[in-house]
């Protein structure tokens, strides 16, 4: 009989072979009984391994050593790619990810929600594999060496230095230097945690340095010199006490056809794919024969992204946001695109789905919630009037807890789409397709 892991088995394991992948994109070994949990392994790896958390059912381990390296195994392009929380698969050729992606997502899907495998449709593979993300949190430390400017490691706030990142483009990488070398050596060096990049969809750069001291004299001058590049904020404390100091703090993104071009704030959320949100913003028009007598609400609007494209083919879209900032964005896009069919309500997402199904007739719901989730918007919609959801996901584990309560309650799901939005990591997009189960066309009337 196999006896339980204890605190004295804490010692270096025998060699012994990866099994799997799973969710949260650790490896899988059995060992002494138990299911163990080990990060940055391939299928196939020989490794030998030290536990470090014993739990009721599973155990957590660190790497030690490969002993003998999976063929599905790749040298990873980052040098810190090991300690860096940023990347959990680069050691994973692409296709390999794709792979477990692809497979891990079904697998969840028809496990939890008891779905046709039919409705489940091939992940969507991303254009590129490096440079894709468009904006980024960089977290920085100052020490006798210098300015560090990195991510954290996993499950700690021990900051990894990181020269340059490749999943963000050359030019930002650049713009990162240029900070490091401004900051470095100044009085402000100790009172920088983190420094925000992104990029549009015209390349232009927005840099953001969060500042946590009491003197910031000569810091905007100090950093101001890269205003010929890009726009340049100093944001103190909170979001509320932010210095446009070169520019104007916005950023545009292109989607849809004909183009659309959608303003946002530094800052503001938006996804960080610019290629695959385009291509999710088609998928989600094209999910539902549309008459143009439809009403839509958007809940999680953000600035836009989904609300204005499908107001070209409805009859009204209401976005709901709870970022005041986004929803004054989105409300400032429509204008200037003369679209004139979609409101944008500032609100908590529970609150005002009440609020709009009490007024108003909701024949499209569209949800793009945080990882989070939305069980207490599936709670509520469970059972609804409500003909359609489009539910767009960035976690696939909240996504089937939502939607098994929306399969046991009313609805059927039509389609499933992975999409990967986020290569090198585990993470997995999807858009997912919702209809009552007693409709068959948009309308009951």
């Amino acid at each position: 009989m196999s006896k339980a892991i204890t605190p004295a088995d804490f010692d270096v394991s025998p060699p012994l072979t990866v099994e799997s992948l799973v969710n949260g994109g650790n490896g899988l070994i059995r060992y002494n009984g138990q299911v163990v949990f080990i990060p940055k392994v391939a299928v196939g790896d020989v490794v030998r391994f030290r536990i470090t958390h014993s739990k009721k059912n599973y155990a957590e381990a660190q790497l030690v050593e490969i002993v003998l390296p999976s063929c599905d195994r790749r040298e990873p392009l980052c040098p810190v790619a090991d300690e860096c929380g940023g990347c959990q698969w680069q050691h994973l050729p692409y296709h390999i990810q794709a792979q477990w992606k692809n497979s891990l997502f079904r697998d969840s899907l028809i496990r939890k929600c008891r779905v046709s495998e039919n409705t489940i449709l091939p992940i969507i593979v991303a254009p590129k594999e490096f440079g894709y993300r468009s904006r980024v949190q960089i977290k920085c430390y100052n020490t006798r060496d210098g300015f560090i400017t990195g991510f954290y490691r996993p499950k700690s706030r021990y900051v990894v230095s990181v020269e340059t990142c490749p999943l963000i483009s050359s030019e930002m990488n650049h713009t990162l230097k240029a900070l490091r070398q401004l900051i470095s050596g100044s009085k402000h060096a100790d009172h920088i945690p983190q420094i925000d990049l992104a990029t549009d969809s015209d390349g232009k750069i927005a840099i953001t340095v969060h500042y946590l001291g009491n003197d910031k004299s000569g810091l905007a001058d100090r950093i101001k010199v890269l205003s010929n590049h890009s726009d340049v904020i100093l944001q103190m404390g909170n979001k509320k006490q932010r210095d446009i100091i070169a520019g104007d703090g916005n950023l545009h993104i292109a989607i849809d056809n004909p183009e659309l071009r959608l303003a946002y704030q530094a800052g503001s959320f938006a996804q960080i794919n610019l290629d695959q949100n385009r291509r999710m913003v088609s998928i989600v028009k094209t999910l539902i024969p549309l008459t143009g007598n439809e009403s839509v609400v958007d809940l999680y609007c953000g600035m836009g992204n989904f609300s204005l494209p499908l107001a070209r083919k409805v009859k009204s879209v209401i976005g709901v946001e709870e970022s005041s900032s986004s929803i004054k964005m989105a409300c400032s896009n429509a204008k200037r695109l003369g679209v004139h069919n979609a409101s944008f309500i500032c609100d908590n997402a529970e609150t005002a789905i009440d609020t709009i199904r009490q007024t108003s007739a909701v024949d499209i719901l569209v949800l793009d919630p945080p990882r989070n989730g939305a069980y207490a918007i599936a709670k509520k919609i469970a059972n609804s009037d409500i003909n359609h959801i489009v539910y767009v996901s960035c976690d696939t584990q909240t996504l089937a807890r939502d939607l098994e309560c929306l399969v046991n309650n009313g609805y059927e799901l039509v389609s499933s789409q992975p999409l990967d939005m986020f290569p090198q990591t585990y993470h997995c997009e999807s858009i997912n397709y919702l209809k009552k189960r007693e409709t068959f066309g948009l309308s009951k009337k």
